[in-house]
């Protein structure tokens, strides 16, 4: 550069006043909000870099071939040009009014880049470096996308279909005499896809492939009335508890009655089968176990426990554990091979009759409260502690899981008369179904797992769409499984 110049140049920089000066603190100028983005295009924030350091450092560290046979004296000449036409471009191009080249020898640390960042003419709003998304692809940090890097892997990921559940139901039937009583239990669906009913003196039987209803028996004839229904695991026998203390076993495809059962002195209103043993609750408070190939008086089990009826029966998938609940407001967990109940449940302090065991997690069962309780609540009986507890606001009826993904769906009286589909163990509610006018106090799920149908005082059966068959979540596979070795 000619030697005039030069002083002309430094002359005019000289001219204007210090305070005008707009370099910032090196903590400003490393700051994020120095560094903006403008629409889909990467400027270069000049006013960020210090260009007197970067065009010194770049001519010092030797960019030129012949660098290390200049002398001193040509070194800092370049490095004052360098200075100056830094000043120059920043006062033209930016309007930064720099009125004065600091030397870069004695100039301040505070407005000296850090060693990593002194080769870099231009800063941009993006570091340079390179950023590694998390599937380890390497992301251009001049990118025209005005997305982040997590904005871009969500759009990538595979989008997952909403899940939509009918509040209407696909079908209802008429049912006259569905007798508005808590303590029974009058719906149940069997494997077979036939769905009993009991309705006042009589059991219905209704075809869901068909939709034939028949007849299975009147008890009219004795003076007796159906107070719980239930089919056996094959699909093939119907259990029926009477009014009067009776069970009666029926073939339905023959219709015809091929036992009776009798044991207890009052409404049975519970029942379940484990395999061909038949468990029944009674209001005279006892539970009868009894096999239907042999006599009764051979095969039969008195479980005592409960101070008052018997409400609410289920048995354990792996048929170990019978899990019973009453009108006392306990729950009890029996096993085969002892006559007293080796769990005890007390927090629900109302009724208990809502009961199922979960198909998904070996040894959890879900219970639900009377009016005064109102709360679906989780235990694990492997190690007899309880595990969450939601409060539904009104009398839950039924509890059901589903077959397919870990949800269940339960039915409430008292006051909402609403069906509930829940999320476990999240327990967030899914859907919330309502038509009935009255407490849902009957429910059975369909044996494919998809539906559910559920009975009301407003003598009316609802059949939902609720479930879906595909599964949620991935089966945990175990080194213990035998069959997951097989090809």
């Amino acid at each position: 550069m000619d030697k005039d110049y030069e002083k002309r140049l430094l002359r005019q920089i000289n001219f204007h006043n210090v305070s005008n000066n707009v370099l910032l603190p090196s903590a400003s100028l490393n700051s994020p909000v120095s560094l903006q983005k403008t629409g889909d295009r990467f400027i270069p924030a000049r006013a960020g870099s210090n260009w007197s350091i970067n065009f010194h450092t770049i001519n010092e560290n030797g960019k030129s071939p012949n660098h290390s046979k200049r002398s001193k004296d040509t070194s800092a000449d370049n490095g004052k040009d360098g200075m100056a036409y830094a000043a120059l471009l920043k006062n033209e191009l930016l309007g930064a009014g720099i009125e004065k080249v600091t030397d870069p020898q004695t100039e301040d640390r505070r407005f000296q880049v850090p060693m990593q960042e002194r080769r870099n003419l231009f800063r941009y709003a993006v570091s340079s470096k390179k950023v590694l998304s998390d599937g380890g692809n390497e992301i251009s940090p001049y990118s025209l996308s005005p997305l982040s890097n997590k904005s871009h892997k969500l759009l990538r990921s595979p989008r997952k279909p909403t899940r939509k559940i009918s509040k209407i139901p696909f079908k209802v039937l008429d049912a006259p005499e569905l007798q508005d009583d808590f303590y029974l239990n009058l719906v149940d669906w069997s494997a077979s896809n036939v769905l009993s009913v009991g309705l006042g003196a009589c059991v219905y039987l209704w075809s869901a492939c068909t939709s034939q209803v028949t007849r299975l028996c009147d008890l009219s004839a004795d003076g007796d009335s159906v107070t719980s229904v239930c089919w056996s695991e094959r699909g093939n026998l119907v259990a029926v508890g009477t009014h009067k203390g009776f069970v009666q076993i029926w073939d339905s495809a023959a219709g015809k009655k091929l036992t009776c059962l009798d044991g207890h002195s009052a409404r049975v209103g519970a029942l379940a089968w484990n395999a061909e043993q038949l468990s029944s609750g009674s209001r005279d408070r006892l539970i009868l176990q009894r096999d239907v190939r042999s006599p009764p008086v051979q095969s039969e089990r008195r479980l005592q426990g409960h101070r008052q009826e018997v409400c609410g029966l289920k048995w354990s998938p792996d048929h170990q554990h019978l899990a019973s609940g009453g009108n006392d407001n306990k729950l009890f967990v029996w096993n085969n091979s002892s006559l007293s109940p080796v769990q005890q449940y007390t927090e629900h302090l109302a009724a208990v009759k809502a009961i199922a065991w979960s198909p998904h997690q070996h040894g959890l069962l879900a219970s639900g409260g009377g009016t005064a309780d109102r709360c679906i609540r989780f235990w694990n009986t492997l190690t007899c502690q309880p595990l969450q507890c939601v409060d539904t606001g009104s009398q839950v009826c039924n509890l059901a899981w589903s077959k397919h993904a870990n949800e269940l769906v339960s039915t409430h009286g008292y006051s909402q008369n609403q069906i509930l589909v829940w999320k476990y163990p999240s327990l967030t509610q899914v859907a919330k179904l309502t038509g009935h006018s009255y407490r849902v106090l009957y429910l059975a799920i369909s044996p494919d797992g998809e539906a559910i149908v559920t009975g009301a005082g407003d003598e009316t059966l609802r059949f939902w769409n609720v479930f879906s068959k595909t599964r949620s979540t991935k089966e945990s596979k175990s080194v213990l499984n035998l069959f997951t070795r097989i090809r």
